[in-house]
């Protein structure tokens, strides 16, 4: 009884900490953007340097699409490897909210 208790418990703590599927999904960046381009229709909405100082640059990229909502986040390293960090539905610009000047509040 106690071995089938532990044994379930190790399993289901394993697969609570397993990592999301897209996890391993690495590869070249030209094979990544592709992918992503051609078989999700999503393009390039945002982008931003991480790292700096004397660390190894990276690049986040978001990529998104309007005509289906998806958006996928990658990591793309100074070799030129892109690995995929988040990917989800429902995707939406927020505009920039925008005060006439002099107005507070």
């Amino acid at each position: 009884m106690f071995k089938r208790l532990v044994g379930t418990a190790l399993l289901f703590g394993m697969a609570a900490a397993a990592p999301p599927a897209f996890a391993n999904a690495c590869g070249p960046r030209e094979m990544v953007v592709d992918r992503l381009e051609n078989h999700y229709s999503e393009a390039r909405s945002a982008a931003g340097l991480q790292g700096g100082g004397g660390k190894k640059m990276a690049i986040l990229e978001v990529f998104s699409s309007d005509t289906t909502g998806t958006f996928t986040v990658i990591l793309t390293n100074a070799e030129g490897m892109s690995c995929i960090l988040a990917a989800g539905t429902d995707w939406f610009q927020h505009a920039p909210d925008l005060r006439p000047a002099g107005i507070d509040g």
